[in-house]
């Protein structure tokens, strides 16, 4: 029997008992034996509850502590391995505590914790009570002064948050640096890094003439991979100035890169710390993805700045309040960096892949979660994707103009303030004088709508009459579900392609040829007029709300918006259902043993779309990659991981096979001799060349394979390098062993690169690729203590390889479960994200279903589970399996 976490309610919250005005932090560094001595000015808060004064605390030992200058005798306070409470306490008062903690224990990578000999700190959540004692909540902000103290060689660079004001040397060879940060912060933006580093110096002049000084920090080996990242940073906070009007606010702004860290990266006032992956980069280790990733996520933590920042959350159920702003913003960003288009299906399939199957699975919840046992937990695709999602709704429904009011007035009533998705709400309403009180639904009802259209055209009228009708699945949380107030972006196309002009029954004269309906209710009609035949419609362009449409298009329907949708998004939409379309019929006809055969229509589709030189060659790219097989499993009613496999190498063959002379010509007109840039366009070619490629490469032809083990030898950029390499890594090509050896042999000391060999053999599609992860965790290149080792590895093996993960003996879930249970005793967060892997279990077959209730009740009966994974284990878990 497991025992079940506490449960945390946001219908419970209460204002904090006392406030604190300043906080001044000392440390004295040692891997096992870190010194932090805290002196904070504390008040009673006249709005909160009368209750004992009591601090948060974890795995600190306590040393001394004083209230306002007396030493306390240990009766007159509590101490547990979770807090620190004081009987009695004056209404203003000084407590200055000193704490030992042991950062080289750390490999949870909470608070404070060594990377690569450097000393760095991981406060959100709730790290910072592992640093010292506090009241550790986002609604309490104070001042921070920061001293560090260490070795001077061992640790030249002592940093914080906010401006530096005094350094000096001391004793013993060390020395010491004073920061202070003249913004109130709460505890979780607390940042500290101390190692031997290299800096990396750049400015950035503001728009009213303030010049920041900008400084990267890497290890010494990676100081020439960050002018990519330099430079992402420079554009977003013009973007942030010429978009919003945000100007960055202190004098310094600092990055770190660290190997070793739980996240991508960490918004810090001033000190932003970075997973390395998002921040070293060079053509010739890596990809185009990850030079748009650097950029997206650089943007990213910049422009919490402010949504973060300056304003915080009220607390932890508010999270999408910072994050789903924040990622809206910085997609918008990257949209305006490069192909618009391109990074709306991005989005898009991301939500489809791993958030629609979220609100579908035992761990789904609301944007703004109405419970928690875990908060790491909830750092999901549901508060950051789908709350992004919604924040694209305000944009869409109060336009442009609309949505940049609502920003100026959330930032001119909550500057310096801890609040919440309500507060965001009512701002976006009063600047607009809008009623959107139904639309904050979508914060408080968890699940994935699905809106079913019906039409009908009426030629003696020339009127096409449109029927919603939106539902909602019922979620674990009981809930009942009235209907969301979402926008539905549409277009009508006449049979030769034109669009027609919308003109809503009761209105004089038409309008443009794309509007926004605003749906409220269950059921709702709407009628166009000056119809003059019958239209194929182009629903939910641009992907306006987060819902699953329904809507029965016939299959030449769906190729002719897939030649003719002026909507980028609809386009690559059209085509990407009628691959499902036809995948899921194959997946039928090989449970059913019958012949498989291509609709001629998809092949001719395919082949007219791979030819057209007119369209973006990145969205050529997309519009041509099949749904991926982990999306087809959340389309059948109970997934058959063995026979979507199946069915998909088959489309993928035969695709290629129909338009082998075309994929030649295409990989050769998109080959280049320039010099590798990582811009859109450049990106976008090569993106459809290395598609080309790969569709070649499932074809048993020597001559491809020779072809693409010559890319993987003469590539001058990663990009090309990789995608040979995957493909000859899913191949039985004689020259894979060569290849991938050869790759070992040349980037065996580049960690980011290694993490790249080792995910594209964790994702081979082969008939050993198990008993091959299982040899790669013994390899010099994989560390288990490594969170993005562990993601590259374990992680893409069981989100990436589903027709190996769900192998029918079980073995797949055997591995992952022996994994969780290591990881559980280092890093509870990162084998909560694995264990996630189950969630789905009930869209598989019985003996699948059985095979993985076994492994979690194995979790669930082993000692000491921790509070991360015993969250997500009972959740998933049927009732009766509790007991």
């Amino acid at each position: 029997m497991i025992t079940t976490n506490p449960t945390i309610y946001l219908h419970d919250y209460q204002p904090p008992a006392y406030l604190v005005d300043t906080l001044v932090l000392e440390f004295d560094l040692a891997a096992e034996a870190t010194l932090v001595t805290a002196t904070a000015s504390y008040r009673s808060n006249p709005n909160g509850p009368d209750e004992p004064f009591s601090l948060r605390g974890a795995d600190l030992e306590l040393l001394q502590i004083e209230l306002d200058g007396q030493p306390l005798e240990p009766s007159a306070y509590q101490l547990n391995d979770a807090s620190l409470t004081i009987s009695q306490v004056p209404d203003n008062f000084q407590l200055r505590t000193v704490v030992r903690i042991n950062p080289a224990a750390n490999t949870a990578l909470e608070g404070l914790y060594l990377s690569s000999g450097n000393f760095c700190t991981q406060c959100e959540a709730e790290g910072f009570r592992k640093i010292t004692f506090y009241p550790d909540r986002p609604d309490v902000m104070a001042r921070f002064t920061t001293t560090i103290r260490a070795d001077r060689v061992q640790f030249p660079i002592l940093l914080s948050n906010g401006n530096p004001v005094a350094r000096g040397e001391l004793d013993n060879g060390r020395h010491f640096v004073t920061w202070e940060d003249p913004y109130p912060k709460p505890s979780y933006l607390f940042a500290l890094v101390a190692g031997d580093l290299a800096e990396i110096s750049a400015s950035y002049t503001t728009g009213s003439g303030r010049e920041i000084a900008l400084r990267f920090y890497v290890e010494h080996r990676n100081q020439t991979k960050v002018d990519h990242a330099l430079k992402s940073l420079q554009k977003a906070m013009r973007w942030d100035e010429e978009r919003f009007g945000l100007e960055y606010d202190l004098d310094i702004y600092m990055v770190v890169a660290v190997d070793d860290f739980n996240m991508g990266a960490m918004e810090n006032k001033g000190l932003n710390v970075f997973n390395s992956k998002y921040v070293l980069a060079l053509p010739e280790t890596a990809t185009d993805a990850d030079y748009q990733g650097i950029e997206g996520v650089i943007g990213h933590e910049y422009f919490h700045n402010w949504t973060g920042n300056r304003i915080t959350c009220r607390d932890w159920f508010q999270l999408s309040l910072k994050e789903g702003l924040t990622v809206f913003r910085d997609q918008e960003f990257s949209a305006d960096m490069g192909s618009r288009a391109v990074k709306r299906i991005e989005e898009v399939r991301l939500l489809r892949n791993f958030q629609f199957p979220e609100d579908a699975g035992p761990m789904a919840h609301p944007v703004r979660p109405a419970s928690y046992q875990e908060i790491n937990n909830f750092y999901t695709t549901t508060v950051y994707n789908k709350g992004a999602e919604l924040i694209r709704m305000y944009h869409t429904l109060l336009g442009v103009e609309g949505f940049r009011k609502g920003m100026n007035l959330y930032f001119e009533r909550h500057d310096g303030q801890a609040v919440t998705t309500d507060d965001f709400l009512s701002a976006m309403a009063g600047a607009n004088g809008v009623d959107l009180t139904q639309f904050s639904r979508w914060y408080s009802q968890a699940g994935t709508p699905t809106v079913k259209v019906t039409d009908d055209y009426d030629a003696a009228n020339q009127s096409y009459t449109l029927r919603f009708s939106q539902s909602c699945p019922a979620t674990p949380d009981g809930v009942e579900k009235l209907p969301f107030h979402l926008p539905i972006k549409l277009g009508l196309i006449d049979r030769e392609g034109e669009e027609l002009p919308l003109q809503l029954e009761g209105e004089v004269a038409p309008g443009t040829t794309s509007r926004v309906i605003a749906l409220r209710e269950h059921d709702s009609t709407i009628r166009f007029t000056g119809i003059p035949g019958r239209p194929i419609p182009s629903l939910l362009r641009d992907f306006s709300a987060p819902v699953v449409l329904d809507y029965p298009y016939l299959d030449d329907e769906l190729a002719f918006l897939m030649a003719r949708d002026s909507d980028p998004f609809n386009r690559w939409e059209a085509g990407q259902k009628l691959y499902t379309r036809i995948l899921l019929q194959l997946v039928e006809k090989l449970q059913q043993e019958r012949p498989l055969q291509l609709p001629e229509l998809v092949l001719t589709a395919f082949g007219q779309t791979l030819t057209d030189q007119r369209a973006d060659p990145a969205l050529i790219s997309l519009a041509l990659t099949l749904p991926a097989e982990t999306y087809l499993a959340e389309q059948m009613e109970v997934a058959d991981p063995t026979a979507i496999h199946a069915a998909h190498q088959f489309m993928r063959r035969e695709l290629a096979a129909a338009s082998k002379t075309s994929l030649f010509e295409v990989y050769r007109r998109n080959c280049s001799s320039q010099p590798y840039t990582p811009d859109a366009a450049d990106s976008g070619r090569r993106s459809l060349k290395n598609l080309a490629l790969a569709y070649l490469m499932t074809l048993p032809d020597p001559g491809v394979a020779t072809l693409c083990f010559q890319q993987f030898q003469h590539a001058d950029n990663m990009t090309d390098t990789l995608a040979a390499l995957v493909a000859l890594a899913n191949s039985k090509a004689e020259s894979r062993e060569t290849a991938l050896a050869a790759f070992y042999q040349h980037w065996q000391n580049d960690p980011l690169v290694l993490d790249k060999w080792l995910t594209l053999q964790a994702t081979a599609a082969r008939p050993d690729t198990l008993e091959q992860v299982k040899q790669l965790l013994k390899h010099p290149a994989f560390n288990l203590k490594n969170p993005n080792k562990v993601r590259a590895l374990i992680g893409a093996f069981a989100s990436g390889n589903p027709a190996a993960f769900h192998a029918e003996d079980g073995s797949g879930y055997a591995f992952i479960a022996d994994r969780v249970l290591e990881l559980d005793r280092l890093n509870p967060q990162i084998a909560a994200r694995l264990v996630s892997s189950f969630n789905r279990w009930r869209k598989f077959d019985a003996n699948r279903q059985e095979l993985i209730i076994m492994q979690l009740q194995r979790i669930a009966g082993t000692a000491k589970l921790s509070a991360n994974v015993r969250e997500i284990v009972e959740k998933c878990l049927p009732t009766a399996s509790l007991a």
